[in-house]
């Protein structure tokens, strides 16, 4: 299947954009009057249909609820002040999106049409993209099974959706961190690369732990000996050591980021040292310790850039230099908000336009 498919289209009878708030915008609790399906059965996707925004019903028994397939990306839609829409870089997150499918033995979901229900969707909400800034909408596709049957196998239904909804800025402030070195949230041979549901599943009781304890976030570390550095909490992790960028390298439990793709390509425009291996917890805490730690932040599509102001390890706390002082991470986020915004030229092609 490689052309666009016939979407049927039902509009909302009453738009809820009226009664919506756009000063207040907590992340991921306010919806886009319409949302997208599809189904797959019988080898083959079909029933295309954007609706209002609204429940859905299956039978309690689908397996998706029993055995965890389900799996979601997150991406973004900006307005430029022109009033043109664009969608930052869908085509990333349609490989991932497939690559989670592949691994959780889900079907495929041709990059034409993940691409096609995101703009047709967006397009026809257009009006629900914010204009404010650091104000975007955000887009969620996900899958999930829906074989009513409770044996251990791969379901041989789906059902493919997109949620929309404006969002506010995911962090409202800098970060205090922990180095997790008890709990995993991935583990060699896992699936920590796929956006499954069930890696966030897993994650909550650690974190909430964390909150607990007066951090924000967690480091994960790598499940044999807690001694390498993986992600911060659901984003990709970037320090800035001796002038030169560290990150650790993506495996099968490191989620291979957009933003991580995008700040790295960046970077390398600019000149700067890149490493991508593995990061030791020891290496990031000594050189915090010795202040050649300039710069260190998470990279996602909800966070952006988000700056970590101090780190906990093994009973002590380390503050790192004020982020409002940081050259790098700054120029970062200034140079995509200008980009993803229209305000400077697309280089890169990275803004898939929506509509006319």
């Amino acid at each position: 299947m490689s052309q666009k498919v016939n979407i049927a289209i039902i509009k909302t009878a009453k738009s809820r954009l009226p009664e919506t708030d756009f000063d207040n915008l907590p992340f991921g609790k306010t919806f886009s009057d319409h949302m997208f399906i599809a189904d797959y059965s019988e080898g083959e996707w079909k029933n295309f249909q954007i609706v209002p925004y609204g429940n859905i019903e299956f039978s309690p028994a689908i397996s998706a609820l029993h055995y965890g397939q389900a799996f979601f990306e997150g991406i973004k839609a900006y307005k430029h002040a022109d009033g043109k829409v664009t969608i930052f870089r869908p085509e990333k997150n349609a490989e991932r999106f497939n690559l989670s499918a592949q691994r959780l033995c889900m079907p495929e979901l041709p990059v034409e049409i993940f691409l096609q229900s995101l703009a047709e969707l967006v397009d026809i909400d257009r009006d629900w993209v914010p204009a404010k800034e650091n104000h975007t909408l955000y887009i969620r596709p996900f899958m999930f099974a829906t074989d009513p049957y409770l044996g251990v196998t791969p379901s041989s239904s789906y059902r493919y959706m997109v949620l929309t909804g404006p969002v506010g800025p995911y962090f409202s402030k800098n970060l205090k961190v922990k180095v997790e070195t008890h709990y995993s949230r991935a583990c060699d041979g896992g699936f920590g690369f796929a956006k499954a549901a069930g890696n966030y599943g897993g994650s909550m009781l650690p974190a909430l732990k964390a909150t607990q304890e007066g951090y924000d976030q967690l480091i994960w570390t790598d499940s044999k000996e807690h001694a390498y550095i993986e992600e911060l909490g659901a984003a990709n992790v970037m320090f800035m050591i001796g002038g030169k960028l560290l990150t650790p390298s993506t495996r099968d439990t490191i989620l291979k980021g957009v933003t991580r793709d995008t700040v790295l390509t960046l970077a390398r425009k600019w000149g700067v040292e890149i490493e991508e291996r593995r990061v030791s917890v020891e290496e990031v805490i000594t050189a915090i310790k010795e202040g050649r730690v300039s710069d260190a932040f998470g990279v996602g599509t909800a966070a952006t850039i988000a700056h970590i102001a101090e780190i906990g390890h093994d009973g002590e706390l380390y503050t790192l230099p004020d982020p409002a002082q940081r050259e790098f991470s700054n120029k970062l986020l200034y140079t995509l908000n200008e980009m993803r915004y229209g305000r400077s030229a697309d280089e890169f092609g990275w803004n898939y336009p929506v509509g006319k």
